[in-house]
């Protein structure tokens, strides 16, 4: 109970400094542009700037305003949004595209903390407690620049195959497998939709899911689609996802606020709706997963929130975050509104692990 009390503590204190360290990230970013712009009273310039102006004004409206993305809408712009922003979440935390796991809750190694998260989950889900159950076959689904992938490979000696939207992400995987000794036969990484795997049914051993299932606008086809690939009677699914909170008896809904919130988050980061963790596992059991097991670390991974905006506080973040582009600042700004409603109970961090029936 205390660690939880000394946890809240924490979200609380990140979303203070958080509304203060958004402001100041839009001020820096205004006086960066005036910086950056050409001092010249040229009428052409002068024009270029009312457009640039302008433009960003009709995409900030857009984030706001505009309807649901289509599906389609959504896989090219989640494909945009992690070409464009990748590098930058590279060049400041490193390979793992992921939160980190805090306990205790004041550890500050926070890139180990995101190996640590891996190794926990997998842990939690029963894989690798003995030779007999090592995974000889992994499929990282939204794999990242393959972070996971390469560790999981390295742990347990397993051929991973990593698939995103990105094609830079998918370029950058491969390109640190081989810098880090690992051949294409071990790992390698692919552009693929979720939805739509290029593999074998029954081919995978583990079906690994880490912080990708939210932007999977079509939850029912996501789950037919992990448990098709994975191995009958002893393959097993992880699935580690964000997730709005379970709704308690009597609900059919959120509450409106709760949906206004969720909506503007999923402008920003390129989601379709939300679903909770118990919506994953009523659909793992209508397609006949057996050994669901569930659980909730939100308050194991919030303090990452905090390391992540102390990290936006010097001159290097800013400025990579000036030439992401509108998407990459849009996203970082929405970090915000994850942290409102992750504070409010809204946002949940959702642990899901099961096996594929045998046949």
């Amino acid at each position: 109970m205390e660690r939880r009390q000394s946890q809240r503590n924490h979200m609380k204190m990140t979303s203070r400094v958080g509304a203060v360290v958004g402001t100041l990230l839009l001020v820096t970013l205004s006086s960066a542009a005036a910086f950056v712009a050409p001092r010249t009273n040229s009428f052409r310039n002068r024009v270029q700037l009312h457009m640039g102006v302008g433009t960003t004004l009709k995409r900030v409206k857009d984030s706001v305003l505009s309807k649901e993305r289509s599906r389609e809408d959504l896989k090219i712009g989640i494909a945009g949004f992690y070409d464009r922003s990748s590098k930058l979440w590279e060049d400041v935390w490193g390979e793992h595209m992921h939160h980190g796991y805090y306990v205790p809750v004041d550890r500050t190694d926070h890139q180990q903390a995101q190996v640590d998260l891996i190794d926990e989950v997998l842990k939690w889900a029963h894989v690798g407690e003995d030779d007999a159950i090592k995974p000889k076959t992994v499929v990282d689904v939204g794999c990242g620049i393959g972070g996971s992938s390469r560790h999981m490979a390295r742990k347990y000696g397993s051929e991973t195959r990593g698939i995103t939207l990105s094609p830079y992400q998918a370029g950058r995987g491969n390109e640190l497998a081989k810098e880090q000794g690992l051949s294409s036969d071990l790992v390698s990484f692919q552009v693929a939709d979720a939805l739509d795997m290029p593999f074998d049914s029954n081919s995978f051993d583990l079906v690994w899911s880490l912080e990708s299932g939210e932007h999977m606008p079509d939850k029912p086809t996501f789950v037919q689609e992990l448990l098709r690939v994975a191995v009958p009677g002893t393959g097993r699914i992880i699935l580690v996802t964000w997730c709005h909170r379970d709704l308690e008896e009597g609900e059919t809904c959120l509450t409106p606020k709760e949906e206004k919130l969720l909506a503007k988050i999923n402008r920003a980061y390129y989601l379709p709706k939300w679903c909770s963790v118990n919506d994953y596992v009523e659909l793992l059991e209508k397609n006949g997963a057996e050994n669901i097991e569930r659980d909730d670390w939100s308050h194991i991974i919030a303090p990452f929130w905090k390391a992540v905006i102390r990290s936006s506080l010097n001159f290097k973040s800013v400025l990579g975050l000036l030439k992401s582009g509108f998407s990459t600042q849009r996203g970082a700004y929405a970090m915000f509104l994850m942290l409102r409603g992750f504070n409010k109970g809204l946002i949940k961090f959702g642990l899901i692990t099961c096996t594929k029936k045998a046949e």
